[in-house]
């Protein structure tokens, strides 16, 4: 067993490398009396096969559906009763299993989440009423526009690549799943290599490697099992789609940037400038002067090895023409003109706001601590994110506009109600 200790300017973060592979990371705030504890493995959509579509996703939820001790009632009641939650999510590069509950009820918390990683039972009614839920949740999905078109759009940009599948899958793939596939799939990505876990709160670093080595200390080492996946040629893509709404949905955008890209943080402030929030270019220069729509907003996601930039925006057919051509002329502002000192700072200032708020949340700081040793293999500290931030200059981010606001690169996902022209 190996251990390293990083001190950030305010509280402890601690790292410790099982024998076997498994890594534990915690945040100590002694502010605070409750904990967040999470079971991190890096797998996501990304990593299945064409014909494991939503597995992962699957997964996620089974591992709620009872082990070999406790029922899935059982399961709920473990931290509700004491006050606390258990939930989870799923990503295109990651799965998390997480308990927030007082710190007194840490011991309990880690007990749960590791008996659903390691001794799910998957019983068959269980895996059969479960396939209906997720088909509910895909019918649910659909219902929404915005998250249609998020998924039609980002299966354009990502085409033929796993990046470009929904997360949730597919139906005829997520009601082919039987028990034997789902032991199969863990064996195969729920190995202590390719297990995180991390814990902040008011909590011993100490403490939580005992109890973790005491579940997963056992495991054998396996050797890793990197998966090579590499990026397409990306090819702008036009589409629109048609269902039976009132309002039209518009998203354009493009590949993005990894989560180590070297401008990544030209990037942010770019994008705070553009769309972030109801002071923004994009939200003052379409909603507030002209009325064209009710919501409209960017995005920026990043992964491991490449990104999702886009702008999103509800409104009516009448004014999509309009609506496209300012979104244009703000990303050719951002390309041709250096942005001012005062809305610079002021960019800086968002950001770097944001970055402070969110540290008022143990959720919160355990994502940030996970996704931390997760794409950087180190603590990366809120003062050196607000360090990143403050050494971009305006020059920077237009010379980084020049290319990555080009609107040649764009693709477009358009949808419009039925029987519209």
């Amino acid at each position: 067993m190996t251990s390293m200790r990083n001190v950030n300017e305010i509280d402890f973060v601690e790292k410790t490398d099982l024998d076997n592979g498994l890594t534990i990371v915690t945040e100590n705030i002694e502010s605070v009396k409750s904990v967040t504890a999470g079971i991190w493995v890096k797998t996501g959509s990304r990593n299945e096969t064409a014909a494991q579509a939503g597995i992962t996703h699957f997964l996620e939820h089974m591992l709620f559906k009872g082990t070999e001790s406790r029922s899935s009632y059982d399961i709920a009641m473990s931290m509700e009763s004491v006050g606390g939650y258990l939930n989870a999510f799923t990503s295109s590069e990651y799965t998390c299993y997480y308990a927030r509950c007082l710190n007194t009820k840490l011991d309990r918390a880690l007990d749960v989440l590791a008996d659903m990683v390691l001794h799910p039972t998957f019983p068959k009614e269980e895996i059969e009423k479960e396939k209906k839920v997720v088909i509910e949740e895909m019918k649910m999905y659909r219902d929404s526009p915005d998250d249609y078109l998020f998924e039609e759009f980002s299966g354009s940009v990502f085409k033929d690549h796993p990046l470009g599948r929904p997360v949730i899958g597919y139906e005829d793939t997520v009601s082919s799943f039987d028990r034997s596939d789902l032991y199969d799939y863990m064996d195969d990505r729920y190995q202590p290599w390719n297990l995180l876990v991390a814990v902040a709160g008011n909590v011993e670093h100490e403490r939580v490697v005992d109890e973790v080595s005491r579940y997963f200390g056992e495991l054998p080492a396996r050797e890793k099992k990197e998966q090579e996946q590499p990026l397409n040629e990306y090819e702008p893509q036009r589409q629109t789609y048609t269902k039976p709404i009132e309002q039209t949905h518009l998203i354009v955008g493009r590949r993005g940037l990894d989560f180590d890209h070297r401008d990544k943080y030209r990037l942010l402030l770019a994008n705070t400038v553009l769309g972030g929030g109801m002071s923004s270019r994009l939200h003052q220069n379409i909603r507030e002067k002209f009325g064209y729509c009710y919501s409209i907003n960017t995005f920026n996601q990043s992964y491991k090895d490449t990104g999702l930039f886009g702008i999103y925006v509800g409104t009516d057919l009448e004014y999509v023409n309009h609506v496209r051509e300012l979104i244009d002329k703000e990303l050719r502002k951002l390309q041709e003109d250096t942005i001012g000192g005062q809305e610079m700072q002021e960019a800086k200032a968002q950001l770097k706001g944001k970055l402070v708020l969110s540290l008022e949340s143990t959720s919160n700081r355990m994502s940030r601590l996970a996704k931390s040793e997760l794409y950087y293999n180190r603590y990366i500290t809120i003062d050196e994110l607000i360090a990143e931030i403050d050494q971009v200059e305006a020059g920077e981010i237009k010379a980084f506009a020049e290319n990555f606001f080009n609107t040649e690169l764009y693709s477009e996902a358009l949808l419009i109600p039925e029987g519209a022209d």
